[in-house]
């Protein structure tokens, strides 16, 4: 047995009794902790077994006689001189990694048979390495823990038997304490390395890591650095990846000014984790963009997406809500490409969020998606979420959404606070197992002393070549109240003249005159039943037409066509308010 356990790479110690007592060392664990004497409790020379935790499970295995096995430990300790184990540039051992088991000896066992033996030997008659002695290497040896191997199965030497009754100690079993596994007599360690296995593991999580924060990187970088802050609502978002052990996904927001005062508020999620999710999210991101500025009705904009998703990655499925916000009509018309719906809360509390369910995920193909409209008047507060905030492994989602819409119905406050609030509320941690993507939207209600800044009015046109000459002195009367500045209001003027004289050259009645004023900027739009949207051409010298649209964007800071949701179309123009 000697032989074979000297030349095992593994660290094995032997110990027995109830005590522990040192029976044998490898010739492995020596050069790894050092020699120690043999028959002395382990706690009182191999501080290693308590540092390691074993002397625990020792006693663990010795009482009940089940094995126990704690993995990948690191061990630090190394005599000086040994040779072994690898250093650093330093010249520091580099720390090892050991898995260990404790195993139960029996009386039965050939091993268990030498402990008992060496046992009678040391407690009763004084033979074998005793407290404090060792070999002269040591270690104890085979035949220290072999004296007696040629005693038969269930043989005791005479002269042990006939004075542990002298001793009235009675069987070797008395000498222990009482167990549920009445013939164990030692525990063996046995401590295999894996530093190698470690190392390999270290390596793979550090790659991983470095990969989840290379597509963290990603995802936000594709998402809005800043939000675009729309003239009437307050706006807000987060985003929070999913725990360390979480794959990044491919949840995103975006808010997008569409000129003429509305404002697209977009989220999505690209189903599946990492690098590949978060690159689809960016392209689609990118598409939706490039699609708003068509100021298409938002069903349109899903359809055209619909056919782009497909395009990207045909396996990949992803979900959209897309929702504009029309200030003149203090409504938002919203459509959903299979993401959870929106919630909107009003000033008093109340909490609405559609019925009808939305079209199919991005990428199907084949459906006609189409727009609903909730209303959203002043205080009122809308959400957009992903699946992230309110669906849980252990309940139904639709007790998320309940809850959800509970916690909105309570919150109050900026929608910075609100979005605090809601991830706090629904349980979203750091350690959460999915990406949260959050965006809150508000229309406050104007406080007397900034109301005078935020004003609408609206002319119908009525007539032929007068209406031109009725809304020019319409616009600079409401723009001269408004304290608008000279400058301004001579290009509001001109550009009102020229838009109203196109739609009484090219469209159809009924016609109308809107105009409307932020804090910030001053808009004009005419609005009319034709759906043909004019487009700005270059007029040859001898034209005497096709300049309007011209003259229009030369002296106005935007402008825009859209198509009304009665059919009709939208022309309109932006001059941005200076202060003083």
């Amino acid at each position: 047995m000697h032989d074979v356990l000297g030349h095992l790479p593994a660290l094995i110690a032997i110990g027995y009794g109830p005590a522990h007592r040192l029976g044998y060392l490898s010739r492995a664990y020596t050069e790894v902790f050092g020699s120690r004497p043999t028959g002395v409790p382990a706690h009182q020379v191999m501080p290693e077994l308590e540092e390691l935790g074993l002397l625990p499970l020792m006693d663990q295995v010795y009482r009940t006689g089940r094995p126990r096995t704690v993995k990948a430990r690191k061990v630090h300790h190394q005599p000086s001189g040994s040779g072994s184990g690898s250093a650093s540039p330093s010249g520091v051992a580099e720390p090892r990694y050991f898995t260990f088991v404790c195993a139960p000896i029996r009386e039965t066992e050939d091993l268990g048979r030498q402990l008992t033996q060496l046992t009678l030997s040391e407690t009763v008659v004084g033979l074998g390495p005793g407290p404090g002695r060792s070999t002269a290497s040591g270690i104890a040896t085979a035949t220290d823990i072999g004296a007696n191997a040629g005693v038969g199965a269930g043989e005791r030497p005479s002269h042990g038997l006939s004075s542990l009754s002298s001793l009235g100690l009675g069987s070797f079993a008395s000498l222990r304490r009482s167990t549920g596994a009445s013939d164990v007599c030692g525990v063996l360690v046995f401590g295999a390395e894996v530093t190698d296995q470690v190392r390999v593991t270290e390596r793979l999580r550090e790659s991983e890591r470095r990969q989840r924060e290379a597509a963290v990187t990603l995802q936000r970088s594709l998402l809005p650095q800043k939000l675009e802050q729309p003239d009437d609502l307050r706006v807000a978002a987060t985003y929070q990846p999913g725990g360390a052990d979480t794959a990044v996904g491919g949840d995103w927001y975006d808010v997008i000014t569409l000129g003429g005062g509305r404002t697209a508020l977009v989220i999505g999620d690209v189903m599946g984790r990492g690098m590949r999710a978060a690159a689809v999210m960016g392209q689609l991101r990118t598409a939706v963009r490039a699609y708003a500025r068509l100021d298409l009705p938002p069903h349109e904009v899903l359809q055209l997406l619909d056919g782009i998703a497909a395009e990207i990655d045909a396996m990949q499925i992803a979900t959209c809500l897309y929702a504009v916000f029309d200030p003149s009509e203090e409504s938002v018309t919203y459509a959903s490409a299979g993401h959870l719906p929106l919630m909107v809360r009003s000033a008093d509390g109340t909490v609405t969020r559609p019925e009808e369910p939305g079209g199919p995920p991005l990428g199907t193909g084949g459906w006609m998606h189409t727009s609903g409209t909730l209303p959203f008047p002043p205080g009122a507060t809308g959400v957009l979420y992903t699946d992230g905030l309110v669906e849980r492994r252990d309940r139904d989602i639709d007790r998320g959404l309940d809850a959800l819409a509970k916690t909105l119905g309570g919150a109050t406050g900026t929608p910075d606070v609100i979005c605090s609030r809601l991830l706090r509320a629904m349980g979203v941690t750091p350690e959460h197992d999915d990406d949260v993507a959050a965006l809150v939207f508000q229309l406050p209600q104007r406080e007397p002393d900034s109301a005078d800044l935020f004003r609408s009015a609206s002319l119908d046109l009525l007539g032929g070549t007068e209406a031109a000459s009725s809304a020019r002195a319409f616009t600079g009367g409401v723009l001269c109240s408004w304290r608008v500045g000279e400058d301004i209001r001579d290009m509001s003027v001109l550009a009102v003249s020229e838009l109203v004289s196109n739609s009484l050259t090219h469209g159809h009645p009924p016609m109308r005159l809107r105009l409307r004023r932020t804090d910030r900027r001053l808009t004009v739009e005419v609005t009319d039943a034709d759906d043909h949207l004019p487009r700005r051409r270059q007029a040859l010298p001898a034209d005497e037409s096709g300049r309007g649209l011209a003259i229009v964007a030369t002296i106005a800071s935007n402008w825009g066509t859209r198509r009304t949701p009665d059919g009709g179309k939208a022309v309109w123009c932006e001059f941005p308010l200076r202060e003083g």
